[in-house]
């Protein structure tokens, strides 16, 4: 399969959508078609209601090789603006998993590696089975990591480990990833699909408009200062308190009813569309 077959298949599965990266014979190695794809799912889910979260797998029992070798072996014979240009696609895709006010849910079967691990770590969840590896593959090659990858391990593990991780590129399991809370759902080989739909249906169910400030709230936190901090989460508690999600939650926790936050399902088959 060349790059140009390479794609990101989007189905809509009522109440989240799945993105499944394929590059068949490649491990899903990534290409520009992909990120279109997915950049365009990310968009569908924030402006619909309905949809509790973007679940993102890949092809074939393996998450993402990161890059495509034989496109990257040709890109010192292209100008720098145009090497940078298509670095700023994949980060570009980074932003908009960050960004989306729905939650972004890794399903990691296999492993991931390069700018694959880069995209799982822009997840808010990441689940994987227990057999998964992630490896920071890039000094490999001699190159260095793109994707916020050095931001995002710096933020969740110890410096050391991080260090390690990207100078020698050896592959780390999903245990170990466990263990330090990256992981945030460990599962038995061939379930980390299952769980992470699990989960989706789960947050198709809460307040859409309180998930999206968490989701903010949260990356603002490791991104920003403390006191700048509880200055936005002021702002949000005091708009929240106010707004039809809270009257509802509040209603039915103090009836001990199930709280229905008027995020209604279209009913509609599942379907997939491909982009």
């Amino acid at each position: 399969m060349t790059s140009a077959q390479a794609e990101a298949r989007v189905e809509d599965r009522c109440d989240h959508l799945k993105v499944t990266l394929s590059n068949f014979g490649r491990r899903n190695a990534l290409a520009p078609s992909m990120y279109v794809s997915l950049r365009a799912a990310l968009e569908q889910a924030a402006a619909e209601d309905r949809l509790g979260a973007v679940v993102l797998t890949g092809a074939d029992g393996y998450f993402c090789a990161g890059g495509d070798l034989n496109a990257l072996a040709t890109r010192a014979a292209t100008s720098r603006d145009e090497r940078r240009a298509l670095i700023e696609d994949l980060h570009d895709t980074i932003r908009a998993i960050r960004a989306c006010p729905r939650p972004v849910i890794a399903a990691i079967e296999g492993g991931a590696a390069g700018a694959g691990l880069s995209i799982a770590l822009a997840c808010d969840l990441l689940v994987a089975a227990e057999d998964a590896s992630f490896t920071a593959a890039y000094v490999r090659v001699g190159l260095v990591p793109d994707g916020g990858l050095t931001a995002s391990l710096a933020r969740r593990v110890p410096a050391g480990f991080a260090a390690r991780m990207c100078l020698t590129g050896d592959p780390v399991s999903a245990t170990t990833l466990a263990g330090m809370g990256v992981v945030t759902d460990l599962v038995p080989p061939g379930k980390a699909l299952a769980r992470a739909a699990d989960l989706a249906a789960r947050f198709a169910q809460g307040p859409a408009a309180a998930q999206g400030t968490i989701k903010r709230l949260l990356a603002s936190a490791r991104d920003g200062d403390f006191d700048a901090q509880l200055d936005r989460k002021a702002e949000a508690m005091a708009d929240a308190l106010a707004a039809p999600e809270a009257a509802a939650g509040l209603k039915a926790r103090l009836s001990r009813a199930v709280p229905d936050f008027g995020r209604g399902s279209s009913g509609a088959e599942k379907k997939e569309t491909r982009r």
